[in-house]
């Protein structure tokens, strides 16, 4: 028999709930609030069957664009041949989890920003732009000695008696 090419073809350990993460489903799922612009991940939950994304789109992060009651409507880049299309998806909350790709971005502003309030209270003009980590700088190993190393010939006649 061929394999089939269902919805849900290969999902046998992709939609498996995590190991001891299985049974009821924290209420921190339903009660987080999401608001349009926000990025989520899509993180299927196989004990959920309502509102399921395709298999595509596990693991994928997108933009928030629509809130429903029970759903959240996610823009996801999907590349289709030479093209990435934004597709727009409805997701039920249970299968999306908030995304933390921008939260390295939002605490650096926000360091940035009072590193330039304290700068201008000082009266100077500074850069914020990160700057590539250099080469090491070079130095001088001291009080090393040279031992130079011969190789032992190899005698096949008195290894095989078992020694020299």
């Amino acid at each position: 028999m061929p394999a089939g090419h269902g919805v849900r073809s290969r999902t046998r350990d992709l939609f498996s709930r995590p190991f001891r993460k299985k049974g009821y489903i924290p209420l921190t799922t339903y009660l987080r609030t999401y608001k349009i612009g926000d990025y989520v991940d899509i993180k299927v939950n196989g004990a959920v069957h309502k509102g399921m994304p395709h298999k595509f789109y596990h693991g994928r992060t997108g933009r928030v664009w629509n809130v429903t009651k029970r759903a959240i409507g996610v823009e996801v880049n999907k590349q289709v041949g030479n093209r990435i299309i934004r597709k727009r998806i409805h997701v039920r909350v249970e299968h999306v989890q908030p995304s933390r790709c921008a939260e390295e971005f939002k605490l650096r502003k926000v360091k940035n920003d009072q590193l330039k309030a304290e700068a201008k209270a000082r009266g100077e003009v500074i850069s914020t732009k990160r700057q590539p980590e250099g080469p090491k700088p070079g130095f001088m190993v001291e009080g090393a000695t040279l031992e130079t190393v011969t190789p032992i010939p190899y005698d096949v006649v008195n290894d095989l008696k078992g020694g020299y």
